[in-house]
């Protein structure tokens, strides 16, 4: 049949199409999946340092926090600060959490530092990009769909949709709507 050849070949060259994107949400999906366990967009790492405290606990607050991120080197964006008590000081930079102790000049930080192909992938995959991503997103999941249906007449016989095929195709219907049943 002429249609079967058609549809073989919307279904391979979809395939191929989708396979760059398919393996970015694999890896975003499955990192995603276990945010409870690890961030996967970010690394955190905790520095412990000091700092010349010196004068900085009656200074005015902005001539304390230019001071304090003039010793780190830090040029990150200020967000927010303030005052837990007269000696503690947070100090909120982009990507960079900051703990002061202004009488001993402790440092307690907190860098958020991106992950090279994850933080990339999950941009992508949560839609943070907006805009023009969210139509290719819409069309890769107009053409994953695409290659679910024509994935189902690709063989004939007992492999295909009247046999084991359709077997398979009901069991992937099966299996989200137990989980639903389970937990929601």
């Amino acid at each position: 049949m002429k249609w079967r050849r058609i549809n073989n070949a919307i279904h391979r060259d979809l395939g191929y199409l989708c396979f760059g994107l398919t393996i970015l949400y694999v890896l975003s999906g499955i990192a995603v999946n276990h945010i409870g366990d690890w961030n996967p967009t970010y690394r955190i790492e905790r520095i412990t340092t000091t700092i010349d405290a010196s004068g900085l606990v009656d200074s005015q607050e902005e001539q304390v926090i230019r001071s304090i991120l003039k010793q780190l080197g830090e040029t990150a964006k200020l967000k927010n600060s303030y005052r837990a008590d007269q000696h503690n000081l947070k100090i909120f930079l982009e990507n960079n959490n900051i703990s002061v102790n202004l009488s001993t000049g402790a440092v307690h930080m907190e860098r958020h530092v991106k992950r090279k192909i994850l933080y990339y992938a999950n941009f992508l995959h949560l839609n943070h990009a907006k805009k023009l991503w969210t139509w290719v997103a819409d069309l890769y999941a107009i053409a994953l769909g695409l290659l679910a249906i024509t994935g189902l007449f690709v063989l004939r016989g007992k492999k295909g949709i009247k046999g084991r095929g359709g077997i398979l195709a009901v069991a992937g219907f099966l299996i989200p709507l137990i989980f639903i049943f389970l937990y929601a």
